[in-house]
């Protein structure tokens, strides 16, 4: 049996174990309203796996890591009712640089993906510190924390300096 076939027979069993369940639980799994993220999930899966089982065609695992970030994602955003959305959005450049890099690891390491990879990444870590600092400010006057951890950080080099 080739590997294609194992990873649709696999695919298979369990989508029908589900179906199963589905019908019988009545948890309302295959409702469109949660399958969907699930079938942008196994889309991107199937670009990951037909690269790794032929390794050959690398450019598939752009599609692949970008599809299977972005069905995670909504995964977590269908369950959760979306109620995270307007801090989750950084991932979606990251997706792309998830499936960038990927193909830097797989086809011969060419440098110049590498500046996609960090700027994107770097976007969307900025990103997700800014919504960070944004929601802490709420709790913390970060007027006068900032201050304070720019003095800390001066005493602790002084302090060290005088050590050495």
């Amino acid at each position: 049996m080739n590997k294609s076939g194992l990873f649709w027979g696999i695919i298979l069993i369990l989508t029908g174990g589900l179906l199963l369940i589905d019908n019988l639980g009545n948890w309302q799994i295959f409702s469109m309203e949660f399958l969907w993220p699930v079938l942008i999930l196994i889309l991107g899966l199937a670009f990951e796996f037909n690269y790794f089982s032929k390794k050959e065609s690398p450019g598939l695992l752009v599609p692949g890591g970008i599809l299977t970030v972005i069905g995670l994602l909504f995964i977590f955003e269908t369950f959760t009712h979306w109620q995270f959305s307007g801090y989750t959005w950084p991932v979606y450049p990251l997706a792309v640089a998830v499936g960038l890099f990927q193909l830097y690891l797989f086809s011969g390491r060419p440098r110049g993906l590498l500046v996609p990879v960090f700027i994107l990444t770097a976007l969307a870590c900025i990103s997700f510190t800014g919504m960070f600092v944004t929601s802490i400010q709420r709790y913390i006057d970060l007027g006068l924390v900032v201050p304070i951890l720019l003095i800390l950080a001066g005493l602790i080099l002084i302090i060290q300096r005088k050590k050495t």
